[in-house]
């Protein structure tokens, strides 16, 4: 419940106090909110798993934010865009972990489902 009242407080938040981000920074904050989802999911895929530790997600979560913006500083000094690879890598893991979450969750109500037991007459 309390994350529902999170979203619409930030939602009204954001509809109130409408901010327009500076352009030089959408590239960085792209690539962080792509690195913070990946392990915010990454970490999602291993509580279902029961292998969640809250130092490796704590870890992981910085260690990502901190790669994916170093690649895109670096690619904004070199002048090439690296942090489309980023955003690329980060898309893929996401999607991964989604398919291993949504078949757990669909491996755990396999045996009580009634769906289940009509098939298997």
């Amino acid at each position: 419940m309390i994350v529902i009242l999170g979203l619409a407080l930030g939602l009204i938040i954001g509809l109130v106090f409408p901010y327009q981000m500076p352009t030089i920074a959408a590239k960085y904050v792209s690539v962080a909110f792509l690195a913070g989802l990946d392990s915010v999911i990454g970490a999602t895929r291993a509580g279902l798993e029961g292998k969640f530790r809250l130092g490796v997600f704590v870890s992981g979560f910085f260690t990502n934010l901190l790669l994916a913006a170093s690649l895109t500083w670096m690619g904004d000094c070199l002048g090439v865009e690296i942090y489309q690879a980023a955003n690329v890598t980060f898309g893929m893991r996401i999607f991964l972990n989604l398919g291993y979450i949504r078949r757990d969750l669909l491996n755990q109500g396999e045996s009580s489902s009634p769906l289940n037991d009509l098939m298997n007459m």
